[in-house]
């Protein structure tokens, strides 16, 4: 078992390397707008699952995936290279759910924003019930302000 900071260092290395091959080296039509954007690694460094984002519709997505699957042997081999540990691990490519993921949050965001501007419309021409203060209070006796001690008791 690699520590966690090799375990960082490989994936780093490894995210590095993927993104530089797929900027210059991979010349494959079908890879359209792609991000590597994170890479797990396991603890014996023996599997690695790279994790990346498209820009554009699901037949881009999923022609992508294609093209990043058949190249996946030179990817692997110059990933070994790059590494220069004793055993290359395997990869596994996989499409991170982060956008999507970041997309439903804001839009479950904006659904909470219009619903508490409706409920401060609505409690801005509310008016109380009953009294405005409900809460009892001790009587407060008018006579007893007028009546001031001044300090004499005779």
């Amino acid at each position: 078992m690699a520590d966690e900071a090799r375990q960082r260092k490989v994936a780093d290395r490894i995210q590095q390397t993927v993104a530089r091959l797929l900027e210059r080296r991979i010349k494959d039509p079908r890879i359209g707008f792609c991000t590597i954007t994170d890479v797990k690694v396991t603890g014996d460094l023996q599997h690695a699952t790279i994790f990346y984002t498209v820009l554009g519709t699901q037949g881009e997505r999923r022609r992508t995936q294609q093209a990043l699957n058949s190249a996946k042997g030179l990817i692997r081999s110059e990933i070994g290279r790059a590494l220069g540990i004793r055993l290359t691990p395997s990869i596994e490519f996989a499409l991170d759910a982060l956008p999507e993921q970041a997309a439903s949050f804001e839009e479950t965001l904006a659904k909470a924003r219009a619903h508490d501007e409706e409920v401060a419309r609505s409690a801005a021409s509310a008016s109380y019930a009953g009294e405005a203060d409900p809460y009892r209070k001790p009587r407060v006796d008018d006579d007893d302000e007028d009546d001031e001690y001044d300090g004499d008791d005779a």
